[in-house]
């Protein structure tokens, strides 16, 4: 597969709109490690293959585990997870298939106990980011390196 285009190149006052949303979050109190694995179950979602080399690589380069890596795709049957990284994956997925159930209120309610008010919308806001990301990649065929 060949790709398209390179975006930051055709475009640098997106990507640079797209940084501004980045500083942010990496401001924000949601944990390093529980954001690479947030942006890793999008990503896996969307089908983004750079996404998820380049985020499957980060994490590991934070210390994150090849088994809890592995096993992200399936978090429900596994044990590897904390309550937080659960809710994190389910709002994660929720917003993600936004179209088709629209967040229901179990997820909400999954979601609520484990983090602040703000940390929900730096969560949404993670959560929307790498859908974004994901989706300029895929259109341009971004290929991992």
């Amino acid at each position: 597969m060949q790709a398209r285009l390179d975006f930051y190149k055709a475009n640098p006052l997106a990507i640079k709109a797209m940084m501004s949303l980045e500083d942010r979050i990496g401001k924000s109190n949601i944990e390093k490690s529980l954001a690479e694995l947030v942006r890793l179950r999008a990503s896996q979602i969307n089908g983004c293959a750079f996404c998820v080399d380049m985020h499957t690589t980060d994490a590991r380069k934070g210390g994150e585990t090849d088994r809890r890596l592995a096993t992200v795709v399936v978090w429900r049957e596994t044990p590897f997870f904390t309550d937080r990284e659960r809710a994190a994956f389910e709002w994660t997925e929720a917003l993600t298939l936004v179209s088709q159930e629209h967040v229901p209120d179990a997820v909400w309610e999954a979601v609520r106990p484990h983090f602040t008010d703000e940390e929900i919308v730096d969560l949404t806001l993670l959560v929307s980011s790498i859908n974004s990301w994901n989706r300029l990649a895929i259109a341009f065929r971004k290929m991992p390196a």
